[in-house]
């Protein structure tokens, strides 16, 4: 069994300032080499990068330029932080909306390989709302929730195809800045271009849920669902559906849902366990971290098999968490889904 230890960092920094641009300075040669991974023609231009963020998510812009200045203004940054048409990355994550006694919360599994995890959790106000999230590509969002009580997170969708679009990071940052209900981020997903096939649940402090199949091909599906894994109702990639258990994961939390379970502690607790909790780091979909995010008490709570982790509005203390994870599966994965994850 390998083991291997993987440090959570919390930082508080309301608008974008000195310490955003540290983990920029530190992250960014690795970020320059994944967004050049299939050249620099494979990009979408500054000029292009920008006339899409203007379109689709203009309230971003202020917040955007406020980064690009902090990373020095150079042309390959300005056109990774926009997001727009990145490189493809896939995931293997899981998620449930709890709406009944002791919730609204929202439960999800972040299955990713440690070295291509940031790590880093932020509480930030780029504009009217605080947020609280966990980081991707250095301003984006894997989950999180805000201040009005909204709750997003994301998984893979299961699906190859690629289009003109933005990257679901982005997307789950714009609609925790912008809206505050179910209803809301409906309406703004149905309008955003994708990039990739992607799965987002979302719950509200009315207890409001939904999981969108958003894709670059075709219009978003809208389910009153409270769950998601790796697919969007059909299995349309067996081999990344068998290696990730995509199906049997997504029952799991339904049987949850709708009794199994018999509180939101229960709940969160069968996130900690198999089917839900995985230890496949080695083929790069082990869960990193558990998160129950509790809007009606503005509380996150990170989990992991023995800690616990809690963030919120009115307590984020900075500081960092060190978890050791096990690697209990021997690396047996299909190459063609090896990069899979959260």
């Amino acid at each position: 069994m390998a083991m291997a230890p993987f440090r959570f960092d919390a930082v508080e920094e309301l608008q974008p300032g000195p310490k955003w641009a540290r983990v920029f300075e530190e992250r960014w040669p690795h970020y320059r080499e994944w967004f050049l991974r299939e050249g620099e023609a494979a990009r979408a231009s500054y000029a292009t990068s920008v006339r899409m963020l203007r379109a689709h998510m203009p309230e971003l812009v202020p917040a955007y330029e406020r980064l690009v200045e902090l990373a020095g203004g150079g042309d390959l940054a300005a056109r990774m932080l926009s997001l727009y048409k990145p490189p493809p990355y896939l995931a293997a994550c899981s998620q449930g909306a709890w709406t009944r006694e002791g919730g609204p919360a929202l439960v999800r599994n972040y299955d990713y390989a440690p070295s291509r995890f940031e790590g880093m959790i932020w509480s930030t106000r780029m504009l009217e709302r605080r947020v609280i999230g966990t980081s991707d590509c250095l301003w984006g969002l894997l989950d999180g929730m805000n201040d009005a009580g909204l709750a997003v997170s994301l998984t893979f969708g299961g699906r190859r195809v690629l289009g003109d679009g933005f990257g679901i990071p982005i997307v789950v940052r714009y609609l925790l800045e912008t809206c505050e209900t179910v209803s809301q981020a409906r309406q703004t997903i149905a309008r955003l271009p994708f990039s990739l096939a992607h799965n987002l649940t979302i719950v509200d402090l009315h207890a409001e849920a939904l999981t969108a199949y958003v894709s670059p091909d075709r219009e978003p599906i809208f389910r009153t669902f409270p769950a998601a894994t790796n697919h969007q109702g059909l299995v349309e990639w067996p081999e990344q559906a068998e290696a990730t258990r995509t199906i049997e994961r997504e029952r799991c939390i339904v049987r949850l849902v709708e009794g199994e379970a018999a509180d939101v502690e229960a709940f969160a607790d069968a996130f900690l366990r198999a089917p839900l909790f995985s230890t496949s780091y080695a083929n790069g979909w082990g869960t990193l971290y558990t998160a129950v995010f509790r809007p009606g008490e503005g509380v996150v709570d990170y989990r992991w098999p023995a800690n616990t982790w809690r963030l919120g509005f009115d307590g984020f203390d900075e500081g960092h968490h060190i978890e050791v994870l096990a690697d209990a599966d021997a690396d047996t994965g299909d190459p063609a889904v090896s990069d899979a994850a959260g």
